[in-house]
C-alpha cells in the first residue's frame, strides 16, 4: 500500500517546498517581532513609573501567546492528519494574518486606556493559537517531501526558516533604531515593523494555496493509536518535550539578547539589534549545516555533542558580554551561542518528526513541539527578566539557560537513532520504519 500511496502522491518541486519555507518564516517575523520590541511595547500598553514593571507586563503578555499554542497545535495539527497538510498550513497564516493587524492597529493605554492591553493580550492570544498550528503541518511537509536520506536536510529548514524570521525582524529594528530616536520607536516605529509583515500576507496565502498535498488519503484511513501502541509514542514525545527545553529556552534567551543589550547592558539600540542580525545569520547557515551533518553522520552524534559544547560555554559567553559590555563581546557570544543552540536543535526536529507515523505525524509534532515551548519558551523571557530585577546579576541569563541545558542533554542520551542509513544498527522508539517513502517495502 505505501508504494502506491508513494505513487499518488503529487512530485513537491523546490518551489513547493520554497512557498512553505517562505510562509513559515513569515509567520514567525510576527511572533518574534514582539519580543525584540518589548519594551517599545511596554511603555505603550503598559505605562509604568517603574521601567522594569513596564517590561516584565510586556513580556507577560508575550508570554500569553504561549498559553494557546498547545491547543492551536492540537486542532490544526490534527487537522492537518485527517484533512491534509495543505488546508492546516492555510489556515494557520490566515489567523496571523489577522491577528498581527489586529495587534499592529490597537491603540495605546493613554487614547483607550484598559481596553489597550486587553486588546493586545487578545491579539497576542490568537497568534499563538496560528502558530501552534503552524509547525506540525509545515515540518510534515518537508519532511514527506524529501529525497531518500536527506530528511535531515529538509526538516532543517523548518528551524532555518526561523532564522530567517528573526534576521529579517532583526535587520527591521536595526533600521528602525537607527533612524528613528526612542520617543519614535515608542510612539510609531514598533507599529511599523510589524506592518511590515501584514503586507506579505496575501502573497504568502496566494502561495500556499499552490503546494501539492504530501499526505495521501490512505494515510488517513487509519486512526492514530488503532494499529500502533501507544505507549513508545508517549515516549517519543516525553523526550522531544525534554529536549527542545533547552532549544527552546535557549532560543528564546538568545532573542532576548535585544532587550538584554539595551535593559540590563545599557547598549544603544541599534548595537542591540544587530545582535539579533548575528542571531538570525548563524541560525540560517549553520541550520542548514547541522541538517546535512545529520543525514551524513546521524541524528544523535550531532545533538549529543552539539549539547555538550553548548553547556560549557554559555556560562563563559555571558561572563565575557557582561564584563566588557563592548560590541566586539555581544556580537561574538551571539554568534557563538546561536551556532551550537542551532546545531543541537535541528536533528532533534528531525528525530521527533521522523519517531511519528505518517497518520499523527502533524499533530503529534505540533503537540511536542507547542507543549515544550508553552511551557518552557513563554516563561523564558519574563523569568529572566525576573531573576536579574531580583538578584541584580546580568548574568541569570546564563543559570537559567544552563539548568535547561542539563535537562536537554539528559533527554538526547536517552534517544535512539532515526537517521535512515544508521536505522539498521539501532532500534527504534517509535513502531514505524524510519525509511523515506520511496524506500519502503509495499505492504
Amino acid at each position: 500500500m505505501n508504494t502506491l500511496i508513494q505513487e499518488q502522491r503529487p512530485a513537491i518541486l523546490k518551489r513547493h517546498v520554497a512557498a512553505v519555507v517562505a510562509g513559515n518564516a513569515l509567520e514567525f517575523y510576527d511572533f518574534v517581532t514582539y519580543s525584540f520590541f518589548a519594551v517599545y511595547i511596554g511603555r505603550t500598553f503598559f505605562p509604568s513609573t517603574d521601567p522594569s514593571v513596564s517590561l516584565l507586563a510586556s513580556l507577560g503578555t508575550f508570554g500569553a501567546g504561549f498559553v494557546t499554542r498547545p491547543i492551536g497545535s492540537y486542532v490544526i495539527g490534527k487537522m492537518g492528519d485527517r484533512r491534509g497538510r495543505k488546508p492546516a498550513m492555510v489556515l494557520s497564516f490566515a489567523m496571523m494574518g489577522i491577528a498581527i493587524v489586529g495587534l499592529a492597529l490597537v491603540p495605546s493605554y493613554a487614547r483607550i486606556g484598559i481596553a489597550a492591553p486587553l486588546l493586545a493580550i487578545l491579539f497576542r492570544i490568537l497568534q499563538g493559537f496560528a502558530l501552534g498550528g503552524e509547525v506540525g503541518p509545515t515540518t510534515a511537509v518537508l519532511l514527506e517531501a524529501a529525497p531518500p536520506g536527506r530528511r535531515g536536510f529538509y526538516t532543517s529548514f523548518q528551524s532555518s526558516s526561523q532564522g530567517l524570521a528573526t534576521l529579517a525582524a532583526g535587520i527591521v529594528g536595526f533600521v528602525l533604531s537607527d533612524l528613528l530616536n526612542a520617543q519614535q520607536l515608542q510612539d510609531y516605529g514598533w507599529r511599523i515593523a510589524f506592518l511590515l509583515g501584514v503586507f506579505t500576507v496575501p502573497f504568502a496565502l496566494i502561495v500556499r494555496r499552490d503546494v501539492p498535498e504530501t499526505l495521501a488519503r490512505e494515510e488517513t484511513s487509519e486512526i492514530a493509536g488503532d494499529n500502533a501502541p501507544m505507549r513508545p509514542l508517549l515516549v517519543v514525545a516525553v523526550i522531544g518535550v525534554f529536549m527542545l527545553a533547552n532549544g527552546t529556552i535557549g532560543t528564546y534567551i538568545r532573542n532576548y539578547l535585544t532587550t538584554y543589550a539595551i535593559t540590563t547592558l545599557h547598549m544603544p539600540a541599534n548595537i542591540a539589534f544587530a545582535a539579533t542580525v548575528v542571531n538570525g545569520l548563524c541560525t540560517i547557515v549553520f541550520g542548514l549545516w547541522s541538517g546535512v551533518l545529520s543525514d551524513k553522520l546521524g541524528r544523535k552524534p550531532v545533538m549529543l555533542y552539539a549539547s555538550v559544547l553548548l553547556l560549557a560555554l554559555i556560562f563563559p559567553s555571558f561572563l565575557v558580554i557582561s564584563h566588557y559590555r563592548s560590541t566586539v563581546t555581544l556580537l561574538g557570544a551571539a554568534a557563538l551561542l546561536s551556532i551550537l543552540s542551532t546545531v543541537s536543535i535541528i536533528p532533534m526536529i528531525a528525530w521527533i518528526t521522523e519517531s511519528f507515523p505518517a497518520r499523527i505525524r502533524s499533530s503529534g509534532l505540533a503537540m511536542t513541539y507547542a507543549v515544550s515551548i508553552s511551557v518552557f519558551g513563554g516563561t523564558t523571557q519574563y523569568g529572566v527578566a525576573w531573576l536579574i530585577k531580583k538578584t541584580g546579576s546580568p548574568l541569570a541569563p546564563a543559570w537559567y539557560w544552563m539548568v535547561a541545558a542539563v535537562v536537554g542533554l539528559a533527554a538526547v542520551i536517552a534517544t535512539n537513532e532515526t537517521a535512515p542509513h544508521k536505522i539498521a544498527a539501532t532500534p527504534r522508539l517509535s513502531p514505524e520504519p524510519a525509511q523515506p517513502l520511496s524506500s519502503r517495502a509495499p505492504s
